[in-house]
């Protein structure tokens, strides 16, 4: 198991919690100067990906037709651009719940991940998280949004080996693959040299990743 976490837990400082005050204050006034709704071929790669998913508890309902999508459920848009910069598509029920086991299935994804996903080169966050996605590769992340920096794909039932194309994604801070306890999980990871290109990061989760082929390389990474 490999987890190591930098992140800054402490309490904010007056000055920051100033700061984002003002920036809650000017987003909640409308002071965008972007007014034109969300980027058309974003919705349609946003439509694409709800196409391919299940959705038993209906969560995706506002994605439909025209709207705007920076108003679906788990998208944000950048105030400015319209870019979509964050898809939460977490399972919403495990705020509730501190044990895996006793997530509600009910509103679990399933089904398939559209490659459309990766259309949308703008993100910076993306969570798939606690969904089941019965067994189905991680999509590789070739040259497309490169501007990740937050990616969380734990206890979401993908299987097989870790892309080694994320270390492409060099502004990544947050990476999680935990799948302990997912007692159908397959995840493994051949080697892990291409986290020496994610010199970013900050918190990265392994746990329960068969990593029996990487021997002891991670022990070369410069950040641990």
């Amino acid at each position: 198991m490999i987890y190591f976490s930098k992140l800054d837990y402490s309490e904010p400082t007056f000055p920051k919690l100033l700061a984002i005050g003002t920036i809650n204050i000017s987003f909640c006034n409308g002071r965008s100067t972007y007014v034109g709704g969300c980027i058309e071929s974003e919705r349609q790669a946003l439509l694409s990906l709800k196409q391919d998913l299940i959705d038993p508890s209906d969560r995706l309902a506002s994605w439909i037709g025209d709207g705007d999508c920076c108003n679906w459920a788990g998208v944000v848009c950048d105030n400015f651009t319209g870019h979509v910069i964050q898809l939460r598509l977490r399972n919403p029920h495990l705020e509730y719940f501190t044990d895996y086991a006793f997530a509600d299935t009910r509103s679990q994804f399933r089904g398939k991940i559209n490659p459309s996903l990766l259309d949308l080169k703008h993100l910076i966050h993306l969570d798939l998280s606690y969904n089941d996605f019965e067994g189905i590769q991680i999509p590789r992340f070739r040259g497309s949004m490169q501007d990740v920096r937050y990616l969380n794909l734990s206890h979401a039932g993908f299987h097989g080996m870790i892309p080694q194309q994320l270390g492409n994604l060099s502004d990544l801070q947050y990476l999680d693959f935990n799948s302990e306890f997912d007692f159908n999980s397959d995840l493994y990871a051949e080697n892990l040299m291409w986290i020496s290109g994610l010199s970013l990061l900050k918190h990265l989760d392994l746990s329960g990743v068969n990593l029996s082929k990487t021997s002891d390389h991670w022990l070369s990474l410069p950040f641990l």
